[in-house]
């Protein structure tokens, strides 16, 4: 009897002697990696400093009497997930303990806002082929409800069709359209309309959905609120841009040719983009603060790289890449606006030079004040010319800017995660692609499905430096500050399991008759 004891409290001492020994070796590990902990820094060579820190924010306390109890312990607090909504008790009033916010969204956030990202994009191309079509002023009303039911039957038709022969489109342009060749231009805005109410429903009642029960991050529910916003706003510009296409001003000019203004079509594009942006880049955020939830010690090594200044430079000139992008297919939409690619299907000349005559990019005619004041800004916006020059210098400059970001990403390749060195081999072979559809729809004079895919390419571009863009932005402070504490606390439960494992072994050994 005496012997047994003895062995058991020979056992007890072990456990803790053993454990301790374990999380002394993990503080030296962690003492070698960087300080992940931005509130206070812990110097490496300290390593009482680390220990205790370790012990005391992720060990639990021992129980020197029982060699069972460290595990225990161990087990209960790895069961904890700060970063998930809380469990709650089936029994418990979720009236009174309210749901608290988590620190990372859940992962399925991310995904659907990757697919609204994707449904964006969809409708960006369909919007180019319905301009394309000219079957943008076919719909000459704006019903944002009752606007989603077609025409029913022939007698519905036929009262659409009158209430487009009143636009100054038909007047002008389309005066011989028949009823059946009207359908065609019918359904694809329509279509294009029904696409936008889609995208509204499938993004606000979700976002609704997954900001009441607080399956997002306080940071992440005021982004979506915003989207949310921006996707209302968006559909009433797409009906001032088509208003502006309706006015019968067109009627008073000759040789006419109605159109909706080039600067909302710039802002109805512009927007869309934004919009675009938006969902896929808080969508990479969301995936990615998953993965690192899911694998700590990765993000870790991420968060090493993101915090480490020699990747500054590079993470200066990415945003404002991005923002050439964005301003080069500002200017494609004046261009598809002005139909200005319909002259000088040529590159690289402009006529006989590379530039057009001054008296082409700088006509005074374009001037509406007598003392031409604004003789150099509306020939920047209205005149065809300037604008497809403009469109030219801008689209060269963002491709020589993708061959240096790629030459960047070379230099700086040990310092950067590996998906964002892989998103700069990206953006350097969409902008190829991109350069080759742009100059193949000049000289072929803007065919619809090259321009449309010009068009599409763009916002690819875009795509690839958002994605670039989101995978070098540094996570928010409280969120580094909870991957580290869950490493630490993973590695520690590590070594504790280790331990146990060997007290099993010795456990289940028999010891010598002698003893």
């Amino acid at each position: 009897m005496l012997l047994a004891r003895s062995r058991f409290y020979f056992n007890g001492n072990l456990a803790v002697l053993q454990a301790k020994t374990t999380a002394a070796k993990v503080a030296s590990k962690a003492s070698a990696l960087p300080a992940l902990t931005l509130g206070r820094k812990v110097s490496s060579g300290s390593r009482g400093g680390v220990l205790g820190a370790l012990t005391r924010a992720s060990a639990p306390k021992l129980d020197k009497t029982r060699q069972f109890s460290t595990v225990a312990a161990l087990y209960q607090q790895s069961s904890v997930h700060v970063i998930k909504p809380r469990e709650v008790d089936p029994n418990e009033d979720p009236k009174a303990t309210p749901r608290k916010w988590p620190v990372n969204s859940s992962k399925w956030v991310g995904y659907w806002l990757i697919a609204s990202a994707v449904s964006v994009f969809g409708i960006v191309v369909l919007g180019g082929l319905t301009r394309l079509t000219e079957s943008g002023l076919s719909i000459t009303e704006w019903k944002p409800v009752t606007g989603s039911l077609p025409p029913m039957s022939e007698a519905d038709w036929i009262e659409e069709f009158d209430k487009y022969k009143n636009s100054p489109e038909f007047k002008l342009l389309n005066s011989n359209i028949t009823l059946s060749e009207f359908k065609f231009i019918f359904w694809m805005e329509w279509a294009h309309r029904l696409w936008g109410r889609f995208i509204g429903l499938t993004f606000v009642l979700p976002a609704v959905y997954f900001v009441a029960r607080k399956r997002v991050s306080p940071n992440i529910a005021g982004r979506l609120g915003v989207i949310s916003v921006l996707l209302g706003l968006q559909g009433a510009i797409g009906w001032w841009m088509v208003k502006s296409g309706l006015d019968n001003k067109f009627m008073e000019t000759d040789n006419s040719h109605p159109r909706v203004s080039p600067y909302r079509l710039a802002t109805h594009l512009g927007a869309a983009f934004v919009l675009y942006w938006a969902m896929l880049s808080t969508g990479v955020q969301v995936l990615r603060e998953s993965r690192w939830i899911a694998n700590p010690s990765a993000a870790v090594a991420d968060f090493a790289k993101l915090n480490n200044p020699i990747l500054k430079p590079f993470k200066r000139y990415t945003p404002i890449f991005c923002g050439l992008v964005f301003l080069t297919a500002m200017s494609g939409a004046f261009v598809a606006g002005l139909d200005a690619g319909m002259i000088y299907n040529t590159f690289p000349y402009m006529g006989e030079g590379i530039v057009p005559p001054k008296t082409e990019l700088m006509d005074p005619l374009f001037a509406q004040k007598s003392d031409k004041s604004d003789l150099w800004w509306r020939n920047m916006f209205e005149n065809p010319v300037t604008v497809q020059f403009d469109h030219r210098v801008l689209a060269t400059t963002t491709f020589c800017a993708s061959i240096a970001l790629l030459l960047m990403s070379n230099r700086f390749k040990p310092f950067m995660p590996r998906k964002a060195f892989l998103a700069c081999h990206t953006i350097m072979g969409i902008a190829m692609v991109q350069v080759t559809l742009g100059i193949s729809t000049l000289i072929y004079l803007v065919p619809t499905p090259l321009a449309a895919a010009h068009q599409a390419g763009a916002l690819a571009l875009l795509s690839a430096a958002a994605y670039l863009g989101a995978q070098l932005k540094r996570p928010r402070v409280p969120f580094q500050n909870v991957v580290s504490r869950l490493h630490n606390a993973s590695v520690i439960k590590n070594g504790f399991e280790e331990v146990a494992k060997n007290q099993y072994k010795r456990k289940t050994t028999k010891l010598p008759d002698s003893l």
